[in-house]
């Protein structure tokens, strides 16, 4: 039997959690006090208003303010979520292995973005992942626009080789300041789940067999398996060309707890 005197190490209450995603963000977001501070009393202040012109009870004017209180912690958590996310968000840009840590907590339309890339430049530390989904296949680059959209051309032709000639589509996202077609860090989740595409009417496609043009994903539960294991071994076969020297795993993770000073 364990020792009882043993303490179990204590996990941090929801006010702890709070207060250190605030002081996280208020190192970079000065006016987030103002802003919180704002929204916790701006409902408080409406209901004191109300009461006021309305000449409520004194019952109804003590049961509205709770209700405001209530309210007020609730815009105010959300405001301190919001600016935390962005502070995180701007923190992270141009970090290597970023996108893929914001997505590798996505389960939403069976997505699936392992943390291995599928091909790094050692020169210039260019990097290609690949991710699946009900909806297709992702292909997010990070690095030079013109290098990484090179290497994507050859990637997607490697990806129809394996896919039985199928109409499943092949999105590509690559990571930027968002000119030039390139994606913000914060609006990568968004970009991702607005990828939506559906199979036209007289498609022939011997992985997706039975498939109906107006259903909502292209891919079944079973397909999106089927697809992940050919992908699997097409990277086990040829390696996407990962050169000597690049230890994919050492490539540094971020965790979006870490965003929030978690």
């Amino acid at each position: 039997m364990a020792d009882k005197d043993e303490k179990k190490p204590k996990k941090n209450s929801t006010i702890k959690q709070i207060i250190q995603i605030f002081k996280f963000t208020y190192k970079d977001d000065k006016q987030l006090p103002w802003l919180c501070g704002g929204a916790f009393v701006a409902p408080i202040v409406l209901a004191v208003i109300l009461g006021l012109v309305m000449k409520w009870m004194w019952l109804t004017w003590i049961l509205t303010i709770i209700a405001a209180v209530m309210l007020g912690i609730l815009l105010g958590t959300m405001v301190l979520t919001n600016r935390a996310d962005k502070v995180g968000y701007k923190q992270l840009e141009g970090r290597p292995g970023a996108a893929v840590s914001v997505l590798s907590n996505m389960t939403k339309a069976g997505f699936t973005f392992p943390e291995q890339p599928v091909w790094v430049d050692a020169r210039t530390k260019d990097a290609i992942w690949r991710g699946t989904g009900y909806n297709g296949i992702y292909l997010l680059g990070e690095g030079g626009h013109d290098r990484v959209k090179r290497q994507m051309d050859r990637q997607e032709h490697e990806i129809k080789g394996v896919t039985a000639g199928s109409s499943i589509p092949v999105y590509r996202i690559i990571m930027g300041d968002g000119s030039n077609g390139t994606t913000r860090l914060r609006d990568l989740r968004k970009t991702i789940t607005r990828k939506k595409s559906y199979v036209p009417t007289n498609h022939s496609n011997k992985l997706m067999a039975s498939i109906h043009p107006r259903r909502r994903f292209i891919l079944t539960k079973e397909e999106l398996s089927i697809l992940n294991d050919r992908l699997r071994t097409l990277q086990a076969k040829r390696g996407y060309g990962i050169p000597k020297g690049v230890d994919p795993n050492r490539m540094q993770k971020v965790s979006r707890r870490a965003m929030r000073g978690r």
